[in-house]
């Protein structure tokens, strides 16, 4: 990997492309008006996997593909990735999420004129619990991102020997991470993904928009995740890389 400006370029790009394809799929689903509305969580879901692997496709040479704070955090934690550039790999990560929404709010700004309901507005750039339980959201969001962490880890590891493929069955693993464990909380599993897209609903023009709910934003879809890529790196580090 090479170390420079260009590794945090990629992951800027590559958390921008992730936001677009994955915020552009809930706004088709849920936004008024859309060809897509109503398509469902398959089709959100969808929209996040292969949003993934895309990414890691375009950006992981460059940089690693991490596109996920939760993921360049956990890395660190276990060595195989130097605490020097966590901090950069986060702004870019953020930074790339924050633009890839305001991408997704002018693609669909029509239609948020046309969608009434606040709160599926906010849902088109940021996570939120079906039942409101702090502990419970922290735990479901902790519990998604150490399964990520630990199915990243063993999908590159290159006993597998799969190459090009790893890309794609990482994506593979978002969506059934959405389809299993996204139906409490959305499964934010990246505070990238949740941060950058809630920061941008914070300052956009968008009409009747309502609160961007900072005080469930900067606990559970932040700090769930890093809890949960840590000890998720560590389970595989410590039970499954030296088996």
């Amino acid at each position: 990997m090479v170390v420079g400006l260009d590794v945090y370029v990629a992951e800027f790009i590559g958390t921008m492309l992730l936001i677009i394809f994955g915020d552009g799929a809930v706004a088709t689903a849920v936004l008024k008006k859309s060809k897509g509305e109503n398509g469902g969580w398959i089709t959100i879901t969808t929209g996040w996997g292969l949003g993934v692997a895309i990414a890691v496709y375009v950006t992981g040479w460059i940089s690693g593909g991490h596109i996920n704070p939760a993921v360049t955090i956990a890395q660190a934690s276990i060595g195989m990735f130097p605490w020097s550039l966590v901090p950069g790999y986060i702004f870019a990560q953020i930074a790339g999420a924050f633009v890839g929404a305001v991408l997704v709010y002018l693609a669909y700004r029509d239609h948020f004129k046309e969608t009434e309901d606040p709160a599926v507005k906010l849902s088109v750039f940021s996570t939120g619990p079906q039942i409101r339980n702090f502990v419970s959201n922290f735990i479901t969001e902790a519990i998604g991102t150490a399964i990520l962490v630990i199915c990243v880890l063993g999908v590159t590891n290159e006993n597998n020997q799969i190459g090009a493929l790893g890309a794609l069955i990482v994506g593979l693993v978002v969506w059934v991470i959405g389809l299993s464990l996204g139906g409490p909380t959305g499964y934010a599993i990246n505070p990238a993904r949740d941060l950058g897209p809630r920061l941008a609903h914070a300052v956009l023009p968008i009409k009747n928009k309502g609160s961007s709910d900072w005080s469930y934003g900067l606990v559970v879809p932040i700090f769930g995740p890093i809890v949960g890529g840590i000890i998720g790196a560590w389970i595989y580090t410590m039970f499954l890389s030296l088996v």
